[in-house]
């Protein structure tokens, strides 16, 4: 057995591939060189938790690099049966930090056993506890989402940022999302500003064309229209912030002729991203305007998100933008617990009764417990279980998408407020300090935060 050190954060990129019978080398960054091992029958991007042994499969002829990474000591078995012990990770995430952040809708739903939903009071109060939880615990993000039906409490996210800004002091502070198409950006604007100066310079507006449609005819707009609204309302909002005067016309409002809009925030400009779903023209119009994109990845498997990722990318450096400018944002649902168990037991009676609820709204087949159990394995889309496998999973698929943001909804319907406030302290005290510090990222502490 062969053992190979390296610093711990680091990821090995090889950049050639071996079979059985071929004994290449493997030239790893920083003229580091490894020989005669056949490390490139992995898969094209491996994530190798603790302690897993690995039998790759055979290579074939592909010229793109693979990598992978390790947590703490891994056996990788090479195609000709060397077993090398890597103690790791190398690469161009050294160095790198990731946010860690919650969202949440605030919902509502009837707690299954009882069929009794919480109060708007009370969830309005419980989320105030939620978002002061999370700076004490010192998560970097705490996201609110706008809806206009009964099973969710929040329409106005800026009042309740700001509500939530009076009694933190470090969190950043954002929408998620703004339905940017129904709005006026003028009024959106100047919320956000106002936010920004209570909470110092710490709001964010996450803008997107929203899944759901209740807004659409509540304001009076036509879903004929959806497209072109979020155009056109983002591009205006892009002006407000970008001057404090503006000429603006457009279809959709009356025009703005030389009219100065005020408060201006603390921030310059004030951070905008842009909210997808997964659809390519979102992501093209993103990258070309130089904004931040969060993509919700809530089913199906993460790593095929990864082509949309390197659009947005691509897109945005045909457009001439910087790439420390790109900035991505992944948002997923997930629950963290004591134990894998005990996180799957207490997240399913909510998640079922949420996603059956819109199931059926919008024409789905009703969901599982055995596909809720696939979406928890390492490569599905929900991140429920202990703290060592969110770890694992965030991990995971920061090899996908080198990601700067990771979001996680874990109040989801009627889940109890012990429980998500369990999630969160679990998340910034047991999460966080892992991630930060396998990416290379100063850890913060919760005394750090609290200070």
């Amino acid at each position: 057995m062969e053992t190979v050190p390296f610093q711990n954060g680091e990821t090995v990129r090889c950049c050639a591939w071996f079979d059985k019978l071929t004994m290449r080398e493997v030239a790893f960054q920083e003229s580091r060189k490894l020989k005669s091992c056949a490390l490139l029958a992995l898969s094209e991007c491996a994530y190798l938790p603790h302690g897993e042994l690995v039998e790759p499969r055979t290579a074939n002829s592909s010229p793109n690099p693979v990598s992978f990474w390790c947590l703490g000591n891994c056996n990788v078995r090479s195609s000709h049966g060397v077993i090398l012990r890597l103690t790791m990770q190398h690469s161009s995430t050294q160095g790198m930090t990731m946010e860690l952040g919650i969202y949440t809708f605030a919902g509502m739903s009837p707690d299954p056993a009882t069929g009794v939903a919480i109060s708007a009071h009370q969830r309005m109060q419980n989320l105030i506890e939620e978002m002061v939880l999370a700076d004490e615990v010192g998560l970097d993000v705490f996201g609110i989402g706008e809806h206009h039906r009964p099973d969710f409490v929040i329409s106005t996210p800026a009042i309740a940022l700001a509500a939530g800004a009076s009694r933190t002091k470090n969190i950043r502070l954002t929408s998620a999302v703004t339905v940017l198409s129904s709005d006026d950006p003028v009024r959106v604007f100047q919320e956000y500003a106002t936010l920004d100066l209570i909470s110092s310079g710490r709001a964010e507006i996450m803008a997107g064309r929203g899944s759901f449609i209740e807004s659409f005819p509540l304001f009076g707009y036509d879903l004929n229209d959806y497209d072109e609204l979020f155009a056109e309302k983002l591009d205006l909002l892009l002006k407000l912030r970008a001057s404090e005067r503006v000429t603006w016309s457009g279809n959709f409002r009356a025009p703005i002729d030389n009219l100065a809009v005020y408060p201006r925030p603390l921030q310059d400009p004030l951070p905008v991203w842009i909210a997808v779903g997964g659809t390519p023209a979102s992501v093209v119009r993103a990258g070309t305007l130089g904004l931040p994109l969060a993509v919700a990845i809530i089913g199906g498997e993460p790593h095929r998100f990864a082509p949309l990722v390197d659009l947005y990318r691509q897109s945005g450096a045909k457009a001439g933008h910087a790439p420390e400018t790109l900035k991505v944002s992944i948002n997923s649902h997930g629950y963290i617990a004591e134990t894998s168990q005990a996180a799957s037991d207490e997240y399913w009676p909510s998640y079922e009764v949420v996603m059956n609820k819109i199931g059926r709204e919008r024409g789905w087949p009703p969901s599982s417990r055995a596909q809720y159990e696939a979406g928890r394995t390492p490569r599905g889309a929900l991140l429920v279980g202990s703290a060592r496998e969110i770890i694992d999973k965030i991990m995971l698929q920061h090899s996908y998408f080198q990601h700067d943001r990771f979001m996680l909804q874990i109040d989801l319907g009627s889940l109890p407020h012990v429980n998500t406030l369990k999630a969160i302290e679990l998340y910034g005290t047991k999460v966080a300090p892992v991630i930060r510090k396998e990416l290379g990222g100063v850890a913060k502490t919760a005394a750090a935060a609290t200070a």
